[in-house]
């Protein structure tokens, strides 16, 4: 069947949804039900620049992936400009995730593109040529400029803290205009990344979003399919599912969110009526197996290698690996990579990132007399890690020995 058939068959038949956008990450709602005490939070520490008390404090959101840091922090900032307009203030916003921009240049480039419309080449200048366009951009405003940093960790992990440092001080380089800092981490253990000059210099004001439970999740699922779907379509007992998935998930409404959007696409491809459980349990797998891609391909490069290592091990059926032995495979890796290894320290502290993503469990095993050993096994399927890491051009030989 030719593309434009499959076209018109698909244009042909009656969509499921009423408003699709709902169900997609970019999509902030009118009201955050279940986060009352995080958004006061918020609002209390930014709500000094309506007062016309001087800049806000930066503020560093923790908590885990769907637990609804990044709806919260553009909700409440979009109703911080609202309300300063009312009031005869201007206030300006960018929002960057950084897990995209993993450089400090990139960082740089997109937020003097967001706030200035500047456009910055992709390479070629230095980095304090781009930070001096940012000040420029921030000071011909004269107001204040929130800037929301999401995934911070990602950039700190990838290109250090230097970044955060200097954005911590720019006031003090300012002449008009200020900035507060609006961080998003998924790593309670952040802080720890950081240098003892950023931290003082941060002196942020702290806000944690613990998981949401089933109830929270159907609820939230059950307001969001009012808009986002046609009446009738969507069974309440797939809202269940859906939610009691989400809630082993650790409470991930963005997870929970996923589901209901592509168990319509899937009802809508089979030419259903209605959103059933059965299209729930068909979206989970397909939605898991693209969270769990995209979390691979987003790792920093050492992860990277560490994840080929075990790959290597299980390909061999060895699948539970001794660190020890997982060392030398990985120093192999990094031998036919160029690149240097790092530390058995190192190693051992990576592991637990990869556990605390569920690609790896990791467990301190007795041996006997042999003494006690890290014993580390890959939880994803080989073929899902070749797929991911071959994403990384300079990976893909040695991703293609799994």
């Amino acid at each position: 069947m030719g593309v434009d058939r499959i076209f018109d068959n698909l244009l042909s038949n009656n969509s499921l949804f009423k408003d699709k956008k709902v169900l997609t990450h970019d999509y902030v709602p009118e009201n955050l039900p279940h986060r009352e005490r995080e958004v006061s939070e918020l609002a209390s520490v930014l709500a000094a620049a309506l007062r016309g008390e001087g800049r806000p404090s930066n503020v560093f959101m923790y908590g885990k992936s769907g637990t609804g840091k990044t709806v919260l922090a553009r909700f409440v900032v979009e109703k911080l400009k609202s309300k300063g307009e009312t009031l005869g203030l201007t206030f300006s916003s960018a929002y960057l995730n950084t897990r995209y921009r993993k450089t400090n240049y990139r960082v740089l480039a997109s937020l003097c593109e967001e706030l200035g419309g500047t456009s910055v080449p992709a390479t070629g200048l230095p980095t304090d040529v781009v930070f001096d366009r940012l000040q420029k951009i921030i000071d011909s405003g004269e107001h204040l400029v929130v800037i929301i940093l999401d995934e911070i960790d990602w950039l700190v992990k990838h290109s250090g803290d230097d970044l955060l440092y200097q954005l911590t001080r720019v006031n003090n380089i300012l002449e008009k205009g200020e900035v507060s800092l609006v961080g998003i981490t998924n790593d309670l253990k952040f802080r720890e990344y950081l240098d003892r000059r950023v931290i003082s210099s941060l002196g942020e004001e702290s806000i944690v979003f613990n998981p949401y439970d089933a109830e929270e999740l159907f609820d939230i699922l059950r307001k969001r399919s009012k808009i986002a779907f046609k009446s009738n379509v969507l069974k309440e007992n797939a809202i269940k599912v859906a939610s009691a998935i989400a809630a082993r998930e650790h409470g991930d409404a963005r997870r929970a969110i996923d589901l209901l959007r592509v168990a319509g696409e899937i009802a809508e491809r089979e030419k259903r009526e209605r959103v059933t459980k059965e299209e729930i349990l068909k979206a989970r797998e397909k939605v898991e197996k693209n969270v769990v891609k995209d979390t691979i391909i987003g790792l920093p490069l050492q992860e990277k290698l560490l994840l080929l290592a075990l790959g290597l091990h299980a390909k061999t059926g060895r699948k539970k690996v001794k660190t020890g032995e997982l060392k030398e495979t990985y120093e192999s890796v990094c031998r036919e990579m160029g690149h240097n290894p790092v530390s058995l320290r190192r190693i051992n502290d990576l592991l637990s990132d990869l556990e605390m993503l569920g690609l790896v469990t990791s467990n301190v095993k007795s041996f006997g007399r042999y003494g006690r050993s890290r014993v580390s096994e890959l939880e994803v399927s080989p073929g899902l890690t070749v797929e991911a890491i071959q994403s990384e051009k300079n990976l893909e030989f040695l991703a293609e020995q799994l």
